[in-house]
């Protein structure tokens, strides 16, 4: 049997084919692009997800594809908290409001207005990134596209609904709607409301090893499986990177160094931190959850910075080569969506300070680097308040292939970090892990073992 595991990114669609031996047989991207209509607005064409996806597919079927044939099961990832709003006949009604989208701070106070204990059923600090504040948005400001809306699904599951006509998600992607009573792992009728909404505009919720449904079968034979293939429940990405990883057991962590960033520890059981603006959410896999801290601009700043600067993210970062001799005399704030942990505060601005005639190319993007390795620091000791340090970490994402960031990130962090060239799959690697527990009903902690081999490590 082989495996797919489908990451629908920001920035971009990645698909990857597994054996049941967990070799990568081929992999596939397909970029997306971002619309930014106006400031602090952050959106997505949902056709644009289901183009790349099928893209990405078709190009895992060229390079394996007797291998693409067999797929038995697939998985999904996803970018978490869009609201993807539906009309009766499942047609989204306006694009996709992202999850770095900061419109609806005024809406998270009216939340907890409404509903008082809304931290201790949801477990997290109400934030613009997350799906319900932005429903309360559409409702004020899009009167008739909230009359019109009959379901509202995060990225991943229309995804899925596309792919197999089922309207499911998983629990680690709905933890992130301010919907999910994440302690029961159920729908909160209580939070629902308070956004005029009720469970009938509610995908069914499965755990992220479940099987739930196959492929359209028309669909199927379009692409060219043999047969329908299986659907796991899923994964929100970090969720997914963490099942790659296997980041399972509790006291796991990892560093994700992507569009946005995460630290992310491992849970013996739902432990929330709203204080703190920690993140509490249910792990992919039943009965155990976890905390991030959450970093709204990590390799987006980089990318931001190659965008105004005219030169790629590569040639930036070689200009450093593989170690940063000193600090940087620049600093830099990478604020520029906001912020989450621990400041929850939407409107902060990213900026570069200590200017002057000598501040060259080199200095200002080790500045960036840095400066998302402190965000990652404030992260890092909201985690730690009232509970055991993080002494060490895995990195994933795409910026941990920096030699120089991952040795800056250990500095500042004061922690060894490893890379292993094996988790440069990703969460998309972690989807096909969940797609074999759902086809298999193996022991997801004999699947979902760290990477073997060698591994890069980073000291302070």
């Amino acid at each position: 049997m082989t495996f797919i595991g489908i990451d629908l990114g920001t920035s971009s669609a990645k698909a990857v084919l597994v054996d049941d031996q967990e070799r990568v047989l081929a992999t596939t991207t397909r970029e997306l692009a971002v619309a930014r209509p106006a400031p602090l607005r952050s959106e997505q064409d949902p056709a644009d997800w289901i183009t790349a996806t099928l893209d990405a597919l078709r190009g895992l079927h060229a390079a394996e594809p007797e291998a693409f044939r067999r797929c038995a099961g697939i998985g999904l990832s996803g970018q978490m908290h869009g609201a993807v709003l539906l009309d009766e006949r499942d047609r989204p009604l306006r694009p996709c409001i992202l999850w770095n989208d900061g419109r609806a701070a005024a809406e998270c106070a009216e939340i907890e207005s409404r509903e008082p204990d809304s931290r201790a059923v949801t477990g997290n600090i109400a934030m613009p990134g997350f799906t319900a504040p932005k429903l309360l948005w559409v409702r004020t400001h899009e009167p008739e596209i909230f009359r019109r809306t009959r379901k509202v699904l995060l990225p991943k599951a229309y995804l899925r609904l596309f792919l197999t006509g089922e309207a499911i998600e998983d629990m680690s992607d709905a933890s992130g709607t301010l919907w999910l009573d994440t302690g029961s792992r159920d729908w909160s009728g209580r939070m629902l409301a308070a956004t005029g909404l009720d469970r009938s505009h509610m995908p069914a919720l499965v755990e992220g090893s479940q099987p739930t449904c196959h492929m359209r079968p028309e669909l199927s034979r379009e692409l060219g499986f043999h047969a329908p293939p299986l659907f796991a429940g899923g994964a929100g990405d970090n969720a997914a990177g963490a099942i790659g990883l296997g980041a399972v057991a509790p006291g796991s962590c990892f560093l994700s160094l992507g569009t946005s960033g995460v630290l992310w520890r491992t849970t013996a059981g739902f432990q929330p931190r709203p204080a703190s603006a920690v993140h509490a959410f249910c792990h992919a896999l039943p009965r155990r959850w976890h905390q991030m801290s959450v970093h709204l601009s990590a390799a987006a700043s980089l990318s931001w910075w190659a965008s105004i600067s005219g030169q790629s993210e590569a040639s930036l970062l070689g200009e450093l080569g593989q170690q940063a001799r000193q600090p940087s005399p620049v600093l830099f704030t990478p604020y520029l969506s906001g912020e989450r942990t621990p400041y929850n505060d939407p409107l902060m601005r990213g900026g570069f300070a200590g200017l002057g005639h000598e501040a060259d190319r080199p200095a200002m993007t080790q500045a960036v680097l840095e400066g998302v390795a402190f965000a990652f620091r404030d992260g890092k000791e909201a985690l730690e308040v009232d509970a055991a340090p993080i002494d060490k970490a895995t990195v994933i994402g795409g910026g941990a292939r920096s030699d120089a960031w991952l040795s800056i990130l250990a500095d500042v962090l004061d922690m060894p970090l490893t890379r292993h060239r094996q988790a440069e799959a990703g969460a998309a690697f972690g989807a096909a892990r969940l797609a074999r527990l759902a086809c298999t009903g193996e022991d997801p902690d004999a699947v979902c073992t760290p990477p073997s081999g060698e591994a890069d490590i980073a000291l302070p």
